[in-house]
C-alpha cells in the first residue's frame, strides 16, 4: 500500500485505546467519500483533491490525551482545502499544530504559507478557510487542542497561523522531538501515565509558538498558568483518596481560596473539578474492553472514590445512568 514505510508504531498489551482509520480495506472507488467523511468529523469540512497518478490511501491513529487528541497520519498525495464555514463539533472548533514526518506539506492560512520539511512545525485553524497541498506521500502528526485553552495559554495566537517553525534548532526542536516521541510510545506507556504528557506538550507548543507573535503580546498571564499548574499536579494525583484542597494548595503553594477562584474563572470549583476529572476517568475504564475483568469497586476505588453510595450518585449525574448500565453500552 501507498506509504506503507512512512511510519510505524510498535503495539503492546498495554496500549492506550486508539481510534485506528484506514482506507486500505475500501476499494478504491468508494476512498474519497470515505475520508470526506472521516475527515469531516474528525478534524475540519473540507474538498478533497485525490492524487491524480496513484490510488488515494490514508490512515490514522487517533489518540485521546487530556483535552487535547494526538494524531498519526500517513497519506498518499492529497489536497485539502476547507472553505468558510462553522464547526458543527467540538473536536472542531480547535487550533492544529502540524509535525511533519516525511514528504512535502505546504499550508496556507491568512494570507500565509508554510513549507515544512521534515520535523518542522506549524499551527492553523480548523475553523477558518485554509488549503494543504502535499504532492508526494507523506507522514505528519497534528495535536488538536481546543481553541478556548490555546487561546488562554497564548495571547495573540490566531497571529501565529501558517508560519514554520523549524524543527532543526532551539525550542522548535524540543517541542517537535517531545511530540514525534510521545506518538512514537503512545502504543507502549498505560493511559494513565500518558495522559499527563498532554499538558507537557500544550505547554512546549505554547512556549514554542510565542515567538512567532507581533512585539505587542504577551504570554497569557500568571492566573492562566496557574491554574495549568494547578490542573498537572491533580492529574498526578489524581488517583490519590487523600487528595484535597489542602493537599493541592500545599503543593502548588498557593491558597485554596485563591485557587478556586482561578477555577471559578471556569465556572467550577477546585473540588468539583476533581471530582469530574474522577468521574471522567472511571467513565473512560467501564467503556474500555482492556479493563472489562475489572468490577465497578475495583474502578471506582482505583480512582479516588471510597464510598460506593456517593460514587454511583456522582456518576448518573454526570452520565445519565448507572455505572453498571454504562458499561454495558460499551461497543
Amino acid at each position: 500500500m501507498a506509504g506503507s514505510s512512512l511510519w510505524r508504531f510498535a503495539v503492546s498489551p498495554s496500549a492506550n485505546p486508539a481510534l485506528r482509520l484506514s482506507t486500505a480495506d475500501l476499494p478504491p472507488t468508494q476512498r474519497r467519500d470515505w475520508l470526506h467523511h472521516v475527515i469531516g468529523r474528525e478534524y475540519a469540512r473540507v474538498e478533497i483533491t485525490p492524487p491524480a497518478q496513484a490510488e488515494l490511501f490514508n490512515e490514522m491513529t487517533i489518540y485521546p490525551w487530556q483535552e487535547l487528541r494526538l494524531s498519526a497520519i500517513r497519506s498518499s498525495s492529497i489536497g485539502l482545502y476547507c472553505p468558510p464555514c462553522e464547526p458543527e463539533t467540538a473536536s472542531q472548533d480547535a487550533y492544529f499544530a502540524v509535525v511533519l514526518l516525511h514528504g512535502r506539506y505546504r499550508l496556507q492560512q491568512d494570507g500565509r504559507a508554510a513549507e515544512l520539511q521534515a520535523g518542522d512545525i506549524a499551527l492553523y485553524d480548523a475553523t477558518r478557510p485554509h488549503r494543504i497541498e502535499c504532492p508526494e506521500p507523506f507522514a505528519k502528526l497534528l495535536v488538536s487542542v481546543p481553541r478556548q485553552l490555546l487561546q488562554q495559554r497564548l495571547v495573540g495566537v490566531e497571529h501565529c497561523s501558517a508560519m514554520r517553525i523549524p524543527g532543526s534548532g532551539g525550542l522548535g526542536a524540543v517541542t517537535s522531538d517531545f511530540l514525534r516521541s510521545a506518538a512514537r510510545q503512545a502504543d507502549c506507556i498505560d493511559a494513565a501515565r500518558f495522559a499527563p504528557l498532554a499538558g507537557q506538550a500544550l505547554d512546549l507548543l505554547a512556549l514554542t509558538l510565542s515567538a512567532l507573535r507581533p512585539g505587542r503580546f504577551e504570554l497569557a498571564d500568571h492566573r492562566a498558568q496557574a491554574l495549568s499548574r494547578i490542573k498537572r499536579l491533580i492529574e498526578a494525583r489524581l488517583a490519590d483518596p487523600e487528595l484535597d484542597s489542602a493537599a493541592i494548595a500545599g503543593a502548588a503553594r498557593l491558597s485554596p481560596r485563591y485557587i478556586n477562584a482561578l477555577f471559578n474563572a471556569e465556572n467550577t470549583s477546585l473540588m468539583r473539578y476533581v471530582w469530574q476529572r474522577r468521574l471522567q476517568r472511571c467513565g473512560e475504564e467501564l467503556r474500555s474492553e482492556r479493563h472489562a475483568g475489572r468490577s465497578l469497586t475495583e474502578i471506582a476505588l482505583r480512582w479516588g472514590f471510597n464510598d460506593m453510595s456517593h460514587f454511583s450518585r456522582a456518576f448518573k449525574r454526570r452520565y445519565g445512568c448507572s455505572p453498571s448500565d454504562y458499561r454495558h453500552m460499551r461497543g
